[in-house]
């Protein structure tokens, strides 16, 4: 397999190049999302309106995989790549405007900009990792594939969460504004030089795509999206504005300490993501199977609604609130990881290879209608309850997305 991947030069090079895009775009996106929550928090908004501001970027990210996986395929991942970089400078410069301009709605049209780009870079990467590493039935086929989905996403995440850093340490030194003028200015260079040295038409389906193509007949992938929604609505249900604000409100953190914590985890997220392939491959041989995941989705379920209990009873315990946050919230991130990086390995193992993208597409539709649920739900539920109540209905939603994949069927079974 290894001797295909490096006789294949340009395909690695334009591979290389797709991974670079979507790292800088990576680290624009988390530093977005920490300026955008950190600075009207500070501006006195509530958390359902935090929130809100983030609704549209929920909501276009899940039209944009259903399109965007459809018009990779037509047109190619490089040319969505790169509609996905401008779209995400476009939105950083919406942003620039004097702060007596920066209403709801232009915020919020400004990130379902960003929402837009994101997913088309996220899709048109995770795309071509089926295109650069076709796979056979051969078990060590799918190690290596497996190996590079992980690493990708692993890195992508602990990007993130240096963006996460970014924000917080952007905002607190030349503010909102300049901020996000500094960050444009950046991605328009990657932007250049995307253009420049992108070439081809990676992932482009060989066969004509229907549009009505988008949405899948597959059973099992499915019960993979359904399971991926739940899993990620169990995430930001109590991570997107629920965590920062209870940080900053009820532990007194100050912005710049929360931004840093909030990296440190992603990153260590991303760190264990790209290396579960050394958990679960041995001698070059994988044995991924429903049963799997299944059993890693419930140990998700069981540490979320442990978390919520300490958490209730801290107090008669004699447990500090805040090192029950601190350590829970990594053993959340690495389990969480986990579960992850099997599932973002299993879509791309299953996803066909002619139009790799209208599947990819489809599952990380589902992936971004879990992120808008769970952003929603942690403004409305946060904000009328607490973020004990955010952890339970987190552990159900982790429950609902184990027992959703326990009904898939993978090749090897």
């Amino acid at each position: 397999m290894l001797n295909r991947i490096t006789a294949l030069p340009s395909a690695v090079k334009q591979y290389l190049l797709i991974t670079a895009n979507y790292w800088f775009f990576t680290l624009t996106d988390g530093a977005l999302r920490m300026l955008v929550l950190l600075h009207f928090h500070h501006l006195g908004y509530s958390p359902l309106a935090i929130a809100m501001l983030f609704l549209f970027y929920e909501v276009f990210g899940v039209i944009t995989n259903l399109v965007g996986g459809w018009l990779g395929a037509k047109i190619g991942l490089n040319k969505t790549m790169n509609i996905g970089l401008f779209s995400q400078v476009f939105a950083l410069l919406m942003l620039t405007v004097p702060e007596q301009y920066l209403t709801v709605i232009w915020v919020m049209l400004a990130q379902a900009l960003s929402g837009i780009a994101k997913d088309l870079n996220k899709m048109s990467a995770k795309s071509s990792i089926k295109t650069l590493v076709p796979t056979s039935n051969n078990n060590q086929d799918h190690a290596v594939l497996f190996r590079w989905v992980a690493y990708l996403t692993g890195s992508k995440n602990a990007l993130k969460g240096i963006g996460f850093f970014l924000g917080a340490w952007l905002l607190s030194t030349v503010g909102f504004s300049v901020a996000m003028l500094i960050m444009a200015s950046v991605l328009a260079i990657v932007f250049v030089l995307s253009l420049l040295l992108l070439q081809g038409d990676l992932g482009k389906a060989k066969h004509k795509v229907k549009f009505k193509e988008i949405f899948s007949n597959h059973s099992s992938l499915n019960y993979l999206a359904g399971a991926r929604l739940f899993l990620f609505a169990a995430r930001d249900i109590w991570f997107v504005v629920g965590l920062p604000i209870y940080l900053v409100s009820n532990l007194g953190w100050q912005h710049t300490n929360v931004g840093i914590f909030m990296a440190l985890w992603i990153i260590a997220y991303g760190i264990v993501q790209g290396s579960t392939p050394k958990f679960f491959i041995k001698n070059n041989q994988h044995n991924i199977k429903g049963h799997l995941l299944f059993t890693w989705g419930m140990i998700l379920s069981g540490v979320t609604l442990l978390l919520a209990l300490l958490m209730f009873y801290a107090t008669k315990l004699n447990i500090s609130t805040e090192i029950i946050i601190i350590a829970g919230l990594f053993i959340f991130g690495a389990v969480f990881a986990i579960n992850s990086a099997l599932h973002s390995y299993v879509i791309v193992a299953m996803a066909k290879e002619d139009g790799v993208s209208m599947d990819v597409g489809f599952y990380y539709m589902a992936n971004a209608l879990g992120r808008l649920l769970g952003t929603v739900m942690s403004g409305v539920i946060y904000q009328f309850t607490n973020l004990i109540t955010c952890l339970i209905i987190s552990a159900l939603f982790a429950g609902l997305s184990a027992l959703l994949i326990k009904r898939i069927t993978l090749s090897n079974e």
